[in-house]
């Protein structure tokens, strides 16, 4: 059996420590900053804080996908060393980078025919994603074979259930997610938007909550509802936050509370400057194993 990498995009928000030492690969998307081009890059080039404080006074920001170019010569790194590849794209919902990994695929596969390359659309983003490319690599280490992960991943990709709230509307309207006067209605009223990812893998908003400590409190009861055995669940849970630890903690803490079971403390991570241009500061997402999503 030929080795085998996983890999992923940048945009599944886990720390590049993290993806070090779980040896899961990954390739950089691109944002810009007031003009400035940047690589989607961890925290390197710009840290989390830094780019949400610019965001908060008033930057910016666009982002770009990782071309089909790209994804050949990154992908290229490893066929050249005997390697096959398991690769989990951001969601093509929100992005059309997994089109772009497919298109590399199809002309790599003329030139290494004897090397596998299978592209999942993971139909989420951030640790929603982070979360199966983790997975895949427990797998990977409990000696499960290439076709294995592919048999995983085929059937689970959607298990994952993902919900988050947006405590500034501003970057929804400027995004045009929402209309100008709903927005500022919206702000009025402290309307916290409660947002999930449906099969396709687009943002569905589901919920106005008021306030943002009912917005917290929504997201644990919507897992106390959906988790793989309700307030017994066992398994990992992330918590990502735009720039705003403090309510990323809350959060964690009453999940803690409530799920005694947890596999471990839930993770907190940052939301990459990718999702980040998007959603903007002062944003919170839930992200654990659950009933399959359905529409």
């Amino acid at each position: 059996m030929a080795p085998y990498v996983i890999s992923c995009c940048s945009t599944a928000d886990l720390p590049e420590e993290y993806l070090n030492r779980r040896n899961i690969s990954h390739i950089c998307m691109h944002f810009s900053l007031d003009g400035c081009q940047y690589q989607d890059d961890l925290g390197r080039s710009v840290p989390f804080d830094a780019f949400y404080d610019a965001m908060r006074a008033g930057a910016e920001t666009k982002t770009s996908q990782v071309n089909a170019g790209e994804f050949m010569e990154y992908f290229s790194s490893f066929l050249e060393q005997g390697k096959d590849i398991i690769h989990v794209s951001m969601s093509s919902g929100f992005s059309g980078t997994y089109n772009s990994a497919m298109i590399a695929k199809e002309q790599l596969q003329e030139q290494f025919p004897d090397r596998k390359i299978y592209i999942f659309d993971s139909l989420c983003g951030s640790c929603g994603y982070g979360m199966v490319v983790d997975r895949l690599a427990d797998l990977r280490d409990a000696g499960k074979t290439m076709e294995e992960c592919r048999a995983w991943a085929e059937a689970h990709i959607l298990d994952v259930n993902a919900w988050f709230f947006v405590s500034d509307l501003k970057y929804l309207i400027q995004g045009g997610r929402i209309s100008k006067t709903a927005g500022v209605l919206g702000s009025l009223l402290q309307i916290c938007p409660l947002i999930t990812a449906d099969t396709k893998g687009k943002l569905v908003s589901k919920h106005k909550i008021r306030t943002k400590a009912r917005a917290m409190a929504e997201l644990v009861k919507k897992m106390e509802e959906s988790a793989l055995g309700g307030l017994h669940y066992d398994d990992v849970c992330f918590v990502c936050h735009a720039g705003c630890p403090q309510d990323a903690r809350q959060v964690a803490d009453l999940i803690e509370e409530k799920f005694p079971n947890l596999a471990g403390k839930v993770q907190i991570n940052s939301i990459g400057t990718t999702m980040g241009s998007h959603c903007g500061p002062g944003t919170v997402a839930l992200f654990y194993w659950g009933e399959k999503r359905t529409d």
